[in-house]
């Protein structure tokens, strides 16, 4: 579990699912117009607005006939829209938007489910950090995949250096063994894991609450199916934001029936504390931006951020990757 935000980051093949879902055109099935929507993930409280909007109902009552496919290790929802094995599927993080622009990927994001990216870094109780700016100058166990997603913004702000970074092989191992240890991780996974397993209660920094500007889970939906269902593509949006509300806001045992049903390893406790983080941090709702929302004020400062630190090109059509038109007009 605590893997998958490096793994779909990654880039890795994704020819189980292609050959799970085929390259066949969407269809109507009995009046309603098929989405094939692929997740990031083994199913997990962090999707519980899309199994929640399909459980009750709600994607069907917009004439819709979702079918949500588990992610995975080898399901790489970018390649799967480029082979047009599914309509639309869920982007992880901010970097994924615009390393499709660079690769002149035919889609959008139209939604983010997270206006928090769940990124944390974790250190054990101490008393000399109380922020992310005291991690200066200190090791901190990152993935690969960090390097070039979060970890320019940290540098930028606080002036860390790439000879902080130390290896993070997703083993809770080294970070026990060593008191003086900082690791990243998800605000919904490594630090319950942490807690129940290794018996600590680690001090835990969302990234996103000091400022780092990246949206995460967004809905990405492929150029050709946009344009031949817009009145789809809107219905999902709508009936996917309703879904996250009854989530959190409602009784969310609908959506836990079908993700335990595809994901038989999700137990009552991890979903319960999955929820209830999104929740106290804020992910899915915060008092700046309601369910769904995206800006392109933000979209650009991030990438401003990862321009400046030459992830990106400053001349990439960023903009391109992104379609604000569905999201339901500010109330």
């Amino acid at each position: 579990m605590i893997t998958r935000r490096t793994l779909m980051a990654s880039g890795l093949a994704s020819s189980l699912a292609l050959a799970a879902c085929g390259p066949d055109k969407p269809a109507d099935t009995g009046g309603a117009v098929r989405i094939r929507f692929a997740t990031d993930w083994r199913a997990q409280a962090e999707q519980g607005g899309f199994y929640q909007a399909v459980a009750r109902g709600f994607y069907a009552d917009k004439g819709l006939d979702v079918s949500l496919i588990q992610g995975g290790p080898s399901v790489n929802v970018p390649q799967l829209l480029a082979a047009n094995a599914i309509e639309m599927g869920l982007g992880s993080n901010a970097p994924i938007v615009l390393s499709m622009v660079q690769a002149g990927a035919k889609a959008k994001a139209v939604m983010a489910s997270f206006q928090k990216d769940p990124q944390v870094l974790i250190t054990h109780p101490r008393a000399d950090i109380t922020s992310l700016a005291d991690m200066k100058g200190k090791p901190i166990m990152l993935a690969d995949a960090s390097i070039t997603a979060f970890w320019p913004w940290l540098k930028a702000k606080y002036g860390f250096t790439d000879d902080q970074v130390r290896k993070y092989t997703f083993n809770a191992a080294p970070f026990l063994a060593d008191p003086k240890a900082i690791q990243q991780g998800y605000v919904t996974s490594e630090p319950y894991t942490l807690k129940t397993q290794g018996k600590i209660d680690p001090q835990v920094f969302l990234l996103a609450d000091s400022g780092y500007p990246g949206y995460a889970a967004m809905t990405l939906v492929s150029d050709s199916f946009r344009a031949a269902h817009p009145e789809a593509v809107r219905g999902f949006v709508e009936a996917t934001i309703a879904g996250w509300k009854d989530y959190l806001r409602g009784d969310p045992a609908p959506g836990d029936g079908l993700i335990t049903k595809d994901n038989p390893d999700m137990t009552p406790d991890l979903l319960a504390q999955a929820r209830e983080k999104l929740l106290s941090y804020g992910i899915v709702e915060t008092a700046e931006g309601a369910i769904g929302t995206m800006t392109m004020d933000r979209w650009k400062a991030f990438f401003d951020v990862m321009a400046a630190a030459k992830v990106y090109p400053a001349d990439l059509d960023w903009a391109s990757g992104i379609d604000l038109s569905f999201l339901p007009k500010p109330t």
